[in-house]
């Protein structure tokens, strides 16, 4: 029997990256997988390819995390994964809009929907909620701090619930990667291909959404009762943030 047998896992920000990458891994895992995003033209073909559930899902709008949470009949694991940087202005140049976008999606978008599936989640017996953090947040560096600071807050939203629900059958997980090359993140942060590209520009082999997927994995099919509060990974190259290994 597989690990996920009789459990049911939602996705969210399921359509592309560390997010698709982790719902194909659960399913084969044996999970019944319930994808959640916006796009769902992408999230219908990666869902009937997989054999999983795709619903709407804006993790930014009330409604919308209402009636996702109504049409589903149980929740045994939440994969908080939607979210995203949005510049990379320094604090001095800091465009506020970006800074609210970051904060909404990246925090009280995870927030909002956590919240909603909670009780479903307790009422399991044996819940995961895991958030997939960033290395941005433990460590923070220039021009970086509007999805530092969303960041650090997800590391904090997860620490404090850990200790909310010491007494309840829900493990808290955090996932935390560091350079991690996918076809949108940095694309979404700088706008423009070249500079996109330039980010892991040398760097022989950053980890891509598929490593991610595997620690995701690796974490929630753990017997219950052991809990990886943070995991932290990072390509070989990278010994930190601000010291990454380049070729060339």
């Amino acid at each position: 029997m597989l690990p996920g047998t009789g459990r049911t896992a939602v996705v969210t920000g399921a359509s592309s990256g560390i997010g698709a990458a982790t719902a194909t891994r659960l399913a084969a895992e044996g999970f019944d997988v319930v994808l959640g995003a916006r796009r769902m033209d992408r999230l219908t073909e990666l869902a009937a390819s997989m054999g999983a559930r795709a619903l709407p899902l804006d993790v930014t709008d009330p409604d919308s995390v209402a009636a996702f949470a109504e049409a589903l009949d149980r929740v045994d694991v939440l994969v908080n994964n939607a979210g995203g940087a949005f510049d990379a202005n320094p604090v001095a140049e800091a465009d506020l809009d970006s800074w609210a976008r970051t904060y909404e999606v990246n925090v009280l978008g995870t927030v909002r929907l956590t919240k909603a599936l909670l009780p479903a989640l307790i009422a399991s017996g044996a819940g995961d909620v895991l958030f997939v953090g960033s290395t941005a947040g433990l460590v923070s560096y220039e021009g970086g701090a509007s999805y530092t600071a969303a960041k650090h807050g997800v590391h904090t939203l997860a620490e404090t619930l850990r200790l909310e629900l010491y007494d309840q059958p829900v493990r808290v997980v955090e996932i935390a990667p560091g350079m991690v090359r996918t076809e949108e993140f940095a694309l979404n942060r700088v706008r423009d291909q070249d500079r996109a590209e330039a980010v892991y520009r040398g760097v022989r082999e950053p980890l891509v959404a598929d490593d991610v997927a595997d620690c995701i994995a690796w974490a929630l099919t753990r017997p219950h009762h052991v809990n990886v509060d943070l995991l932290v990974v990072r390509p070989r190259a990278q010994a930190a943030q601000h010291k990454v290994h380049r070729e060339g």
